[in-house]
C-alpha cells in the first residue's frame, strides 16, 4: 500500500483539476503560445478556396520568370549560377523558377544548362 499511495495522490489532485476546469469554455485542448512569427499573406488564406493553384500568384506570372526565359532565350545553354548573376539575384530562387518553366514548355534542361523550347 505503501508503493501506491504516491500514485493514489496523483490521481485525487487531477480528478480536482478536472472538476475545476469543468466550467471553464475550450476544447480541452492546452491553449496555445502566441509567437511573434505572422503568417504571411500567401498563407493567411490558405485552404479558404479563395485561389484555384492553393498560393501565391500563378507560376510564372512575376517579372523574374520572365528575365530568366528571357536570359535563356538569348543565351542558350546559360547555367543557374550564371542567370542568377546576371539577374543579380541568388540562385535558389531560380531552382525554383526554372523548373516551372520547364512544366510550362518553355524551357529544357540539358545537363547543367537551360534551353529555349522552340516554341518559346
Amino acid at each position: 500500500m505503501k508503493e501506491l499511495r504516491p500514485l493514489v495522490e496523483e490521481y485525487q489532485r487531477l480528478e480536482a483539476a478536472q472538476r475545476a476546469l469543468e466550467g471553464v469554455p475550450g476544447d480541452g485542448r492546452a491553449p496555445r503560445v502566441a509567437t511573434s512569427r505572422r503568417r504571411s499573406p500567401a498563407r493567411a488564406g490558405a485552404g479558404t478556396g479563395s485561389r484555384s493553384s492553393g498560393r501565391g500568384r500563378p507560376r510564372g506570372s512575376g517579372t523574374r520568370s520572365k528575365q530568366a526565359l528571357s536570359l535563356v532565350q538569348e543565351n542558350p545553354g546559360i547555367t543557374i549560377s550564371e542567370l542568377a548573376e546576371r539577374m543579380g539575384i541568388k540562385q535558389n530562387y531560380l531552382y525554383r523558377v526554372l523548373p516551372g518553366l520547364e512544366q510550362d514548355g518553355l524551357v529544357r534542361k540539358e545537363g547543367r544548362g537551360w534551353h529555349p523550347l522552340a516554341a518559346a
